[in-house]
Order: structure tokens, then C-alpha cells, then sequence
């Protein structure tokens, strides 16, 4: 299933059972998946028109009365547009609004680098009392979901809107502020998140080959994020890579050289797109036009062993 719909259906049965739940959009209900809920519950689901601002603010003071509203756009429209009223109306008054951004990074594809939000995360990171977060498979988003519905703060879901092979089974134990270990290793330390995951994944079958141990953390809680886990990771492995659909400059790079330098120096290289704009294409071409295919990440790792 697409993470669309997963998050339509999912909502579909929140919203019954709790009537302060309501979904907002800036003309974008159709391809973002949400027509049919759209139907289903016209009253909580408004369609603001092509006023991203103005979404922001309407789902501020609807929070001031105990509204529990989801802003739902384009990631770009959904951060880059509304800035200032995220940082203003929304986290400096403390509101409790959902922020979901679809079509992060590369995945915008045929859009181009107007769509490419590639330093989402950056902004909505350096602003106080911002959650982040980026399901990696259906099974996390559901997870996550009764979570966040239950978590009173503003919070930034970025999320893939079509279908990703799946990562963890429906009986995994999700906590939205620790981070996954789907494989422990000694020799380095793999820091994934998003769409990133599956190349990871794919590279570790050639690193097991060659007897390269990886340990491979998905960090899907960007902000704030699980120091600990990494800590004690990086202090065994001593070896450590970052793979994220983001600018290395402000995203999960950013945020483990943070934690790294100031609690557990250690051997760092990023995977992700080195400080550019985005531009039209495939999603497998701009994994390879941006280094971050899993050929990519096995040459990483080769590199920083070597150092």
C-alpha cells in the first residue's frame, strides 16, 4: 500500500473515534490520497485553497481551542512557504499542529528542483519545540501514528507518498523517540533514515560478503534525536555514516556530527546531496546523479575502514 493511503486509512479511523481531529490541505487533497476521507468527513477536512500561510494559521488557532489539526501539502510548501508561521503561530505559541510534508527530497522526481525540498529538515531542525519525524515503511507510520495523535507539540512528519518495501513487521515495538537498530555490527556504524534505509540494506548484502560487520541504525526521529543510541554505537564501531534524502548541511548528518563532537569524537562521513539544488529525474537516476545509491554507501564505507 502507499504511505497515502496508509495515513488516509489510518486517519479514517482516528477521526471517528475523536471529532477534534481535523485535516487541512492547500489543493492537494487528490494527489496526496486524501479525496476520499475528504468525502467522508467534509466538516473536518477544509480545503484552504493555494494559501499555504494562511493553512498555517487557520491550524494554530484552530489548536487554541483544542483542535488537534494536520497541515497536509507538498513538503516544500508544507516548510520552505511557511516558516515563519511555523516558527511564530506554531512553536513559539506552543500549538499542538502536525505538519505532514510529502514528497520529501529526490522522491519529488519529475517536479525538479522547485519541489526538491532538500533542506526541510534544516529549517524546521533550528526551530525550538519542532518534532521531526520520517517513517521509513507503512508498519512505522501506523505505529507512529497513535503516538503523535497522543504527543501535545508541534511535529513534522516527512513523508514518502507512494509505496516503500517494507522494514519492520507489524509487531515491532516502536518508540517515537528511539531509534531502530535493525542490525547490530562492530566495524561502523550505518545512521539511516527515509527512503535511504533500503540502500543501506542493499549495500550491507555486499559488505557481508566482503566480512564487513555494518550496524544499522535507523534514525526515524530526526528531532529531537536519540544521542544515546548513537553514543554507544560509534564507541564500538568507531566508524560511523550518515545516508539521508537531504542536504548533508542541516539534516541527519548535521545532527550526529553534533552529538559525535561533543560526546564521542569519531570517524564521520555523510551520504546525501552535497549542498545543490534538486533537479528533474527518476528517482534511481538521482540516487546515482547524488552519490547515494547503494553502490555509493558500499564505497563510503570501504573509504572511512580505510582511514
Amino acid at each position: 500500500m502507499e504511505m497515502r493511503q496508509t495515513f488516509s486509512f489510518e486517519m479514517d479511523k482516528y477521526m471517528a473515534q475523536n471529532e477534534n481531529i481535523v485535516l487541512l490541505n492547500a489543493d492537494l487533497a487528490k494527489p496526496n490520497g486524501l479525496s476520499e476521507i475528504s468525502e467522508k468527513y467534509p466538516e473536518r477536512c477544509i480545503n484552504v485553497g493555494v494559501a499555504e500561510q494562511n493553512m498555517a494559521g487557520i491550524a494554530a488557532g484552530m489548536s487554541s481551542y483544542g483542535f488537534i489539526p494536520f497541515i497536509f501539502t507538498f513538503t516544500p510548501f508544507a516548510t520552505r512557504r511557511i516558516c515563519d508561521q511555523i516558527a511564530v503561530s506554531i512553536a513559539y505559541a506552543g500549538q499542538n499542529v502536525k505538519i505532514v510534508g510529502t514528497d520529501p527530497g529526490i522522491s519529488a522526481e519529475y517536479n525538479g528542483g522547485t519541489h526538491m525540498s532538500v533542506e526541510d529538515i534544516g529549517i524546521l531542525r533550528s526551530i525550538p519545540n519542532m518534532v521531526i519525524f520520517e517513517p521509513v515503511d507503512n508498519s512505522q507510520l501506523k505505529k507512529a501514528l497513535v503516538q503523535i495523535l497522543n504527543f501535545d507539540k508541534p511535529l513534522y512528519i516527512r513523508m514518502f507518498r507512494k509505496e516503500l518495501p517494507d522494514v519492520f513487521s507489524d509487531d515491532y515495538n516502536f518508540d517515537l523517540f528511539k531509534a531502530d537498530i535493525i542490525k547490530e555490527g562492530k566495524d561502523v556504524t550505518i545512521i539511516c533514515s527515509g527512503i535511504m534505509v533500503q540502500e543501506v540494506l542493499e549495500a550491507n548484502k555486499k559488505l557481508s560478503d566482503w566480512g564487513i560487520n555494518a550496524e544499522i541504525i535507523n534514525i526515524h526521529t530526526i528531532k529531537p534525536i536519540d544521542e544515546d543510541t548513537i553514543i554507544k554505537s560509534a564507541a564500538k564501531t568507531k566508524h560511523v555514516i550518515t545516508a539521508e534524502n537531504h542536504n548533508i548541511v542541516g539534516g541527519l548528518g548535521s545532527a550526529v556530527s553534533e552529538v559525535l563532537s561533543q560526546r564521542c569524537p569519531t570517524i564521520l562521513k555523510c551520504i546525501g546531496i552535497k549542498d545543490s539544488f534538486g533537479q528533474v529525474g527518476k528517482m534511481p537516476y538521482l540516487k546515482q546523479e547524488y552519490n547515494m545509491d547503494s553502490r555509493s554507501i558500499v564505497s563510503a564505507v570501504l573509504e572511512i575502514l580505510k582511514r
